[in-house]
């Protein structure tokens, strides 16, 4: 496993990290006992950084996550989780919200303090609050030492162009733009770097597109986006491959992007997909496969407030 630098946070992160968000059975009904066994399985392949969230699994993710932990070292990896977003429209950034949170997710953990901490989805609120109330009750909790660094996470590539230059974070999430049918987020790379921010990649099969099986229904990405990912990852089952390997390759080959968080609660799994990242990709595979996708390459979809959909010109979020 390879490590990188996390922004200016000192940080060295596996360039694969765990998002433990199956732990909460949010793709499909999990069994505890394997989720703890994939947690440990994606320690001892070298994985040193967790996410995770109150809102995966209404609290459950966390709680499996807590016995895990609770069950190793607690130096052998980085662990970051996230407040204000606690349902599917249930959203609080209130400061006081957030300090009860982080107290219930520490408790949940079985651990005294988290190295991150992200506002989770805040392309859903206005930016007076997250501005004015969340960011500044992060700083605080830094200042108490239960967190070591601030982030924010979304969706939108235009919320981090608008919210980073006022917003005085450490590190971000952003998922489904660094993937082999969106490499949009490059294109937020300067700003990025020019602020000493951290970058959190996630969701390399952009949420389940990059898959024989098919697109979820409840997946916001356009009938086309959805049938050309199909196209491209059966392309991939017919050359005797699976296209969440190259998938995974591809996203944490890129030496600017620290590390990218993948979730599943099964030990054989997570163990493979980190093997994956020392092995080559397939060259001409990857050509063909992006040969496919190049008729919606970047094509994404809205998320949240209107204003945290429209870039202001110094990047692309769509475009083919």
């Amino acid at each position: 496993m390879k490590y990188r630098l996390l922004g200016k946070t000192g940080l060295e992160v596996s360039r694969l990290s765990f998002g433990a968000s199956s732990l909460g059975s949010v793709f499909r009904q999990t069994d505890d006992a394997e989720g703890i066994r994939a947690v440990h399985a994606a320690l001892d392949a070298g994985i040193n950084l967790i996410d995770v969230s109150p809102y995966y699994g209404a609290t459950k993710a966390e709680t499996v996550l807590g016995q895990a932990i609770a069950q190793t070292s607690r130096d052998r990896f980085y662990l970051s989780t996230k407040a204000g977003r606690y349902g599917e429209k249930a959203f609080d950034f209130s400061a006081a919200r957030i300090e009860s949170s982080l107290e219930e997710s520490l408790r949940r953990l079985n651990t005294d303090y988290v190295d991150m901490l992200f506002l989770h989805d805040i392309e859903f609120v206005e930016p007076d609050i997250i501005v004015g109330e969340a960011i500044p009750a992060l700083q605080r909790l830094k200042k108490e030492g239960k967190i070591r660094f601030a982030g924010i996470c979304g969706l939108p590539l235009a919320l981090f162009e608008q919210m980073l230059p006022q917003a005085d974070v450490d590190v971000i999430i952003s998922y489904c733009h660094y993937s082999l049918n969106d490499t949009s987020l490059l294109g937020l790379l300067p700003l990025l770097e020019e602020r000493g921010v951290g970058l959190v990649n996630a969701s390399p099969i952009s949420m389940g597109l990059l898959s024989t099986r098919g697109t979820p229904d409840w997946h916001p990405a356009s009938a086309e986006l959805k049938e050309t990912c199909l196209r491209a990852a059966r392309l991939v089952e017919e050359r005797g491959e699976d296209i969440a390997k190259l998938a995974i390759q591809f996203s944490t080959a890129e030496e600017r992007i620290p590390t990218t968080l993948v979730s599943t609660a099964n030990p054989a799994n997570i163990a493979r997909n980190a093997a994956w990242t020392d092995e080559p990709m397939d060259p001409e595979l990857l050509s063909e496969v992006l040969d496919v996708l190049k008729p919606v390459h970047n094509e994404t979809w809205n998320s949240g407030l209107p204003r945290y959909n429209e870039s202001t010109g110094s990047f692309m979020t769509e475009g083919k």
